[in-house]
């Protein structure tokens, strides 16, 4: 079911971006010092550990179920800075476990992006930032893996707005994280998907 818009209140607008410290730190949930050195944005004050939006709201704004859902909470914004995170626990029940690889399972980097995507998403959608009903996936930039995921991590995703054209286009920088571990980084595009267009092509080929 295509998804509507929030009627929240809009966001501020975008600002410069706030570079990092070199020495700040903080503890994820299990209690590991983060050193938030190299990181997209500044993590000092940010609590890692308090859920703000849970699965149940996430779904609320993003359409993805089942084994594609790659969210499992939201744990901070900033509408002053367009910025936000999450997480994704995984498990040694994920579907790419089995065939990715045998004996050695890594989280692939297909999915990570789409964690990212997903919290692009989710943020977009809740402060209504592209006016489109459904966000799609536009585009990938810059891109860069730098370590694995494994079964059991938690995948910390944080994104921050640099660009949004009101239905055109957002644009995001994103970093993955695992205890102190950047895994991923690069920039996405969000797009409005032609919901209409899309229910129309759908039951069309079904009546074929």
């Amino acid at each position: 079911m295509p998804l509507r818009p929030a009627t929240q209140s809009a966001p501020r607008p975008l600002a410069e971006t706030v570079g990092c410290s070199d020495t700040n730190t903080l503890s994820d949930t299990e209690g590991t010092e983060v050193n938030s050195k190299g990181f997209l944005f500044d993590l000092t004050g940010i609590d890692l550990t308090t859920v703000i939006s849970d699965i149940e709201t996430i779904r609320s704004f993003n359409p993805q179920r089942f084994e594609m859902e790659q969210l499992t909470a939201i744990v901070h914004e900033n509408t002053d800075h367009h910025r936000c995170i999450g997480y994704r626990d995984t498990s040694e029940d994920e579907f790419w476990v089995r065939g990715h690889m045998p004996g050695m399972p890594l989280m692939p980097g297909v999915i990570m992006c789409e964690a990212a995507a997903q919290l692009a998403s989710y943020y977009t959608q809740k402060h209504d930032l592209l006016g489109s009903e459904m966000v799609g996936f536009g585009g990938l930039e810059d891109v860069r893996f730098r370590d694995p995921v494994l079964p059991g991590d938690r995948l910390y995703i944080m994104t921050e707005l640099i660009k949004a054209r009101r239905g055109r286009m957002i644009v995001c920088e994103f970093q993955g994280f695992v205890k102190d571990r950047i895994v991923v980084g690069g920039k996405i595009k969000g797009i409005p998907l032609p919901i209409a267009a899309l229910e129309s092509a759908i039951r069309n080929r079904e009546s074929e």
